[in-house]
């Protein structure tokens, strides 16, 4: 039996990590992870103010798709995950994704496997904005 998705957004409201783990949360769970990116400082050795995600239409299904995937894996039980958009500061929580499973080995692979496809699969844009007034654009999360 599938697992269940509890949650999935490309939001530009504030990221709450515990309301993903508090959406996962299962009696019959045994383990349950969780992430958080967070906006660092730095990036390549330069010193960084902000971060800008800019999504495609498409986004939130994308999330959506990838969140169903991991959760039909066995022995998944549920799955949360979220990507902000729009304007992040140092410290801000980029994404967030929680994974519930009857053991840890699961509940690990499967939230680091979201992480990953969340990552990878995405269609958004980041523009990092230095210290220094430089700017720069990625073409993924």
């Amino acid at each position: 039996m599938a697992g269940l998705v509890a949650l999935t957004a490309v939001t530009e409201e504030v990221i709450d990590v515990a309301a993903h783990v508090r959406a996962v949360d299962d009696p019959a769970a045994g383990a349950t992870v969780s992430f958080s990116g967070v906006v660092r400082n730095h990036d390549g050795g330069r010193a960084v103010n902000e971060l800008e995600y800019h999504q495609h239409p498409s986004a939130a299904a994308i999330v959506a798709q990838v969140a169903a995937d991991i959760a039909a894996r066995d022995g998944v039980i549920a799955v949360a995950v979220s990507h902000r958009v729009g304007l992040l500061t140092v410290g801000d929580t980029a994404l967030a994704a929680a994974v519930s499973a009857a053991h840890r080995n699961v509940a690990f692979a499967a939230c680091s496997d979201l992480v990953d496809e969340v990552k990878r699969r995405l269609p958004v844009w980041k523009r990092q904005l230095f210290a220094d007034g430089a700017e720069e654009w990625v073409g993924s999360a």
